[in-house]
């Protein structure tokens, strides 16, 4: 079992500090463990008060910790005062302990979580010891000393930190920079690596940076190296923020299980299209329903991010001797069509996770218009020359057309065709039961 350590705050509303890094380390799989630095009376809104503990008692944490079970890796998070980041900085040296550095300055609602005292210490003691260091953009300014406006800027203080003040590798986080990606620069044995996902907005943010840290330092405590550490945390901090939780008053937390949520729910996904598979399958009067170019039913993940989260048929469901037939067992990725409907329609709804397409005919629109689903649709032919032009794009734009069309995301979506293009009709829901009751009843 592979075993990390966490020297942080105790953050009460369970959103950050070493709440957050236990969470985070369960979830990838290692063995987490904490000395408490401080305690904070804290929720969504703000920080309400701050106890430290003493530095001895927090020494005693970290040797209890390190002298019997052992440390694969550590990080640090909130350290107040400079005495507690001397103690930690003290202790660490002792021992052959890969470590992240977190330099934890100001918590989500603005409250000092380091006193003003304790940069040039920060900088002196704990950044040397750092195998990464996690700022973001205005703790970097403050470590550096270097006004960040972009990504030159970042590089540049990167660059910085680690030839000036020690460290082996920074990663520094870009989430203060405007745009429509989160970009993050990694500096690491003289080389620039970028890490970017597409910018998610939400005010439930509450422990990303704390999380984004503890998931290096759970990949490093397994062996990977810097790199494939922080791209495995990037993953991992996209998909907490994507599926964050809307509790309290304030910046809600990062959702820290769903990533292993989404692995939980993997088999049943199977499972649960293979007995859909085998209902179509079983009745000849499916066959009707099945367009020339195949029908497949696709089912996303709760926690889906893309189409790798989504399984469905490959080599889809085809006319075989008067009866609908697949040709293997149901997988994940395995469409491109109907993954494309459901990620677009979980933008706008994220309880739809189920898809199924069928051959268009207008008696069938008919029995679905009368039995009160909501029906929208696109004109293939008027998808716009830049959209047309780049792969994979006609679906995403489509779909929304569709739902801009009735204001939510419709049950039913078709297309008339276009060009090379067969009609179709798409039916869409949260569960593969319901989308299999309307097939029976058009069947």
């Amino acid at each position: 079992m592979h075993k990390a350590l966490t020297i942080a705050g105790l953050d009460s509303g369970g959103g950050a500090g070493i709440i957050a890094d236990i969470k985070t380390f369960s979830a990838l799989g290692v063995w987490g463990m904490a000395a408490v630095t401080s305690i904070t009376a804290q929720n969504t809104v703000g920080v309400l008060g701050i106890q430290d503990l003493p530095t001895e008692m927090i020494k005693l944490q970290i040797r209890a910790v390190v002298e019997d079970i052992g440390v694969d890796a550590a990080k640090t998070g909130m350290l107040h005062t400079v005495e507690i980041m001397n103690a930690v900085a003290e202790e660490i040296y002792n021992y052959d302990i890969p470590l992240i550095v977190d330099p934890v300055m100001i918590a989500k609602s603005g409250a000092k979580l380091m006193s003003d005292d304790a940069k040039e210490t920060l900088i002196k003691r704990l950044i040397p010891l750092a195998k990464v260091l996690t700022p973001n953009i205005p703790e970097a300014e403050e470590i550096s000393g270097i006004k960040i406006k972009s990504i030159e800027d970042m590089e540049k203080a990167a660059k910085y930190i680690v030839d000036e003040l020690g460290c082996k590798s920074v990663l520094l986080k870009g989430g203060h920079l405007q745009g429509k990606e989160s970009l993050d620069i990694l500096y690491y044995n003289g080389k620039y690596y970028r890490f970017s996902t597409q910018r998610i907005i939400t005010k439930n943010t509450h422990g990303t940076g704390c999380t984004y840290s503890a998931a290096i330092t759970a990949e490093i405590a397994k062996g990977k190296n810097i790199v494939d550490a922080v791209k495995v945390a990037k993953e991992f901090i996209y998909i907490s923020i994507l599926y964050g939780l809307n509790i309290g008053k304030g910046h809600g937390p990062v959702n820290h299980m769903a990533w292993i949520y989404r692995e939980a729910q993997r088999y049943e996904i199977l499972k649960e299209l293979e007995r859909a598979l085998e209902r179509i399958e079983s009745n000849e009067k499916y066959v009707k329903l099945v367009p020339e170019v195949g029908m497949n039913i696709a089912l996303a993940s709760s926690y889906a991010v893309d189409k790798n989260d989504i399984a469905a048929i490959p080599g889809r469901i085809r006319k075989a001797k008067g009866k609908a037939r697949a040709c293997c067992y149901p997988d994940f990725g395995a469409s491109h069509h109907l993954a494309s409907y459901i990620l677009m329609a979980r933008q706008y709804d994220k309880d739809i996770r189920a898809a199924i397409n069928i051959k268009y005919d207008e008696e069938i629109l008919d029995k679905l218009r009368i039995s009160g689903l909501i029906i929208s649709s696109f004109d293939r032919s008027k998808e716009p020359e830049e959209i047309r032009n780049i792969e994979g794009m006609t679906i995403p734009w489509g779909t929304k057309e569709a739902i801009k069309k009735v204001g939510r995301v419709p049950d039913v979506i078709f297309h008339r065709g276009d060009v090379g293009k067969e009609p179709m009709i798409v039916i869409l829901g949260r569960d593969i039961r319901k989308l299999l009751e309307i097939l029976e009843s058009l069947a």
